[in-house]
Order: C-alpha cells, then sequence, then structure tokens
C-alpha cells in the first residue's frame, strides 16, 4: 500500500526547483517507498513565479505568503528554500503546525536561530532533513566506511575545500546573499557549512578552531528590480556586509587535525569541492566534480605507497536507485533525490535518516564558532551541541 503525502515548497527560486524535482523523481527511483509526494502548493512572493510553477510542475494551488501553507489541511511536509533570515520564522512556524520540515542549510543566520527550528521540531515530533546533500554522494558514504574500518589506520588529518566563482564577478549584483541582517554570513553559511557537515560526517566532532575571513569584493551594486540567479547590474554601489573567504584550522576530538577553506570569488574554480583524509596507513581522496570516484591509497609500503581508484556502483549508498552498473555518473539533483528519499522514508517510519536538523544545529555552532576566531584572532572551542 502506498499512502499519500501532501508537500509543499516555500520559495521558488533555483533551489526551490531543485526539491520539487526531487519530489517527483522519487516514484521512479524508490518505487518501494510507502509514501508518494503530492503537490499540494507553492509559496513564492515574486508575481507570477508561483504561477509558472504551477503550471510546470502541477501544484494544485498557490499563494505569495507562506502562512497559508501554515494554516493548510492538505500539507504534511513542507520544503523551505527561502532566503537564510526568514529559515527560522517559517521553520518554527511549520513545526508548531505539525509540518514535516526539509529546509536548505544554514537554517538561519546563527546557532540560535538552528537550534529554535530543531527544537519547535522536537516539540512537535515532526521528521527533519537539511541540505548538506555533498554527504549523499555514494563515493562520500564509501569513505566514511573506510576511515571507520580502519583501513587507513588513524586518520591524522583532514583538508576540506570550497571553491566557486559565483560570486567572482565584481559587477555581481548586491543581493541578500551580501547582507548580514538577511544573509547573515557570506561563503560561512553558503560553502563552508557543508564543509563543516562534511568534516564532522567524516571525522566525528570538531573541539576546536582558528578562523580567518576575508572581503575581497567590497563594494557591488545595488540591483534596479528583481534579480535571479547571480545577475550582473550597474545600479549604486553598496557594501559588501560578510565574508568572500574563510580559512580554518580544525582540531578535532578524535586528535586528527584539519584545514577547512571555502571562497566564493576564486576566479577560474567552478564547484572545486572535496576533501583529502591521510591516516597512519593510507588516505583517501573525493572530488565533487568527479562525483563517482574515490581515491583510495592503502596497504604497507607507506613510502611511495600508490594510490588506485574506485568507481563507486550499487554497493554503495544508494548507487543502486539510479544507476546497475558502476562508473556511470551520478549528478547533483541525484543528491537531492536521495534527500527527499531519505525525509520521505523518515516520515514513513518515524525515525531519522540522513541529515537533520540536529546536524544543521552542529554545523552552525562551527560557524559561529569560525566567527568568533576571526573576530578575536584567537582559537576557540566549539561547544557541542546537546
Amino acid at each position: 500500500m502506498v499512502d499519500t503525502l501532501g508537500v509543499a515548497v516555500v520559495g521558488f527560486g533555483w533551489m526551490g526547483r531543485v526539491h520539487t524535482q526531487s519530489y517527483a523523481r522519487i516514484p521512479h527511483h524508490f518505487p518501494h517507498l510507502s509514501l508518494r509526494p503530492q503537490l499540494v502548493t507553492v509559496a513564492e512572493e515574486v508575481p507570477g513565479r508561483a504561477e509558472e510553477a504551477a503550471a510546470q510542475f502541477g501544484f494544485a494551488s498557490t499563494t505569495r505568503d507562506w502562512r497559508d501553507i501554515a494554516a493548510d489541511p492538505r500539507v504534511q511536509a513542507v520544503s523551505i528554500t527561502a532566503p537564510n533570515f526568514l529559515h527560522r520564522e517559517i521553520g518554527v512556524a511549520m513545526a508548531e503546525a505539525g509540518k514535516h520540515l526539509w529546509i536548505e542549510k544554514p537554517v538561519g543566520l546563527t546557532a540560535e536561530d538552528a537550534r529554535a527550528v530543531a527544537d519547535a521540531a522536537a516539540k512537535a515530533g515532526v521528521q527533519s532533513a537539511v541540505g548538506f546533500n555533498y554527504r549523499n554522494a555514494p563515493a562520500v558514504e564509501a569513505a566514511r566506511e573506510l576511515i571507520a574500518s580502519g583501513e587507513i589506520g588513524t586518520v591524522t588529518h583532514v583538508r576540506v575545500r570550497l571553491f566557486s566563482d559565483y560570486a567572482a564577478h565584481p559587477q555581481g549584483a548586491l543581493t541578500w546573499r551580501y547582507e548580514r541582517e538577511r544573509g547573515g554570513s557570506g561563503v560561512l553559511g553558503d560553502l563552508a557549512s557543508h564543509g563543516a557537515d562534511l568534516a564532522r560526517f567524516l571525522l566525528g566532532d570538531i573541539a576546536s578552531l582558528s578562523a580567518d575571513t576575508a572581503i575581497f569584493v567590497p563594494e557591488r551594486a545595488r540591483p534596479t528590480g528583481a534579480t535571479a540567479g547571480h545577475t550582473l547590474a550597474t545600479g549604486e554601489l553598496g557594501p559588501v556586509e560578510n565574508e568572500d573567504y574563510v580559512s580554518c584550522l580544525l582540531r578535532f576530538a578524535s586528535g586528527a587535525r584539519g584545514v577547512l577553506e571555502a571562497c566564493r570569488v576564486s576566479v577560474g574554480e567552478q564547484n572545486n569541492y572535496g576533501f583529502e583524509v591521510h591516516g597512519t596507513k593510507g588516505a583517501v581522496f573525493w572530488d565533487f566534480r568527479r562525483m563517482g570516484e574515490l581515491g583510495i591509497s592503502r596497504g604497507t609500503t607507506y613510502q611511495d605507497q600508490p594510490v588506485s581508484t574506485l568507481y563507486v556502483g550499487p554497493a554503495q549508498g544508494e548507487y543502486g536507485a539510479f544507476q546497475p552498473g558502476a562508473a556511470t555518473s551520478m549528478g547533483y539533483d541525484d543528491l537531492k533525490v536521495i534527500e527527499a528519499y531519505r525525509f520521505l522514508r523518515s516520515i514513513a517510519e518515524g525515525t531519522p535518516h540522513g541529515a537533520t536538523l540536529a546536524d544543521a544545529v552542529h554545523s552552525a555552532t562551527v560557524l559561529d564558532a569560525m566567527s568568533r576566531s576571526a573576530e578575536s584572532g584567537s582559537w576557540v572551542d566549539v561547544e557541542v551541541p546537546a
């Protein structure tokens, strides 16, 4: 028996579209799931955008006010893909209305915001999912298992990188992403949040850190109308209020050391995301742009020990739901389909699967510590959330 689950999407920019497409693909890749998502309504304040979404994807209704969704009995689960400054208000309201939450990272502007949404969800007894999609890559899950098995020995150090050029153009519009009040942090919340989650997913809790941040494009042109994506603008210049770049030294509770570096203005870098984990007997390497490959060095040679390539296949993660054999490429959107599946599975079984609001609180706590460290110029301890 398959039950219908009414879902809604709040905010229909790029990520709202990705969530919607992911819901639509659930029956194709996970036909055994006991819940079938039904697109009930979409909320978007930009005139005409919700109507376009309904016409393309089949939402039964539209609204410009997300509060209508909180009051809608047809909706049991909500995707929150609105700007960061709205995450807390919308997330808490939806949880209090008894809606399950799939919310994009970083879940608000601070760890306090993330914790407020997590507490509301726990109090309401609803399930949650958070958009830490890179941990869903089958190769990343294989790396985690390899590390945990001890095949590369005791982990000594890790490097996590997230370099992008999406904000590199100096004429990029001064949107909400560059404002403290609406965007909160800059590359910390946008990219380093993924890095903090990946580091913890692979190696466990971060105990302390030392961070440095910088703004390399200090002014941008204010947009003269609605902006879509990373549009160019020629209006009056205004200040960029949050960081373009962060580098951070990490000390893990295990004793391992790490480096996390993220930048949104890296010319020549297009989604250069990945990690290198070194241990006393080997190492493991992953690059998002070659998502289905995992570089592995293991053995007893130590010096001049070679690196082999594992092409992930049906034995790793959820790969088998997409392709029958190894080395057939998966893509970014597939990771979000996995995220949607685990969200719906959590609802169906009443048990969390995948990244949850608890993981968002952990990541946000690390980000807050990075901000404090960058301001003070010193090492700071990372409080492990209860």
